[in-house]
């Protein structure tokens, strides 16, 4: 699948080794982790079978958005758009769980 970020410093967490982005090496490197795994699925049913990731639609007004756990505390927020390309995921955000 192809990734974006939307977010510029979501892009430099990834693609610079020594940037944490004020996040802790953990979330960091699952965050990497992540985007490595989001890149390589062939499609969303990929999210949904690995069950450790509790990969989830969102509900309420962010019902537009799923999410995918990097550690105990912390979320990664996507959006799925499928346009021309294909289907694209973006990276929106890191968010405390709790």
């Amino acid at each position: 699948m192809l990734c974006r970020h939307g977010d510029a410093r979501l892009k430099r967490i990834e693609e610079q080794p020594g940037y944490t982005g004020g996040f802790g090496i953990d979330v960091v490197k699952a965050f990497r982790k992540r985007t490595q795994l989001i890149r390589a699925a062939k499609d969303e049913r990929d999210f949904y079978a690995l069950k450790s990731l509790h990969y989830e639609k969102l509900k309420g007004n962010r019902k537009h958005q799923h999410s995918m756990r990097l550690n105990d505390q912390w979320r990664l927020i996507l959006e799925i758009v499928d346009d021309a390309e294909g289907t694209t995921v973006v990276v929106v955000g890191i968010e405390d769980y709790h």
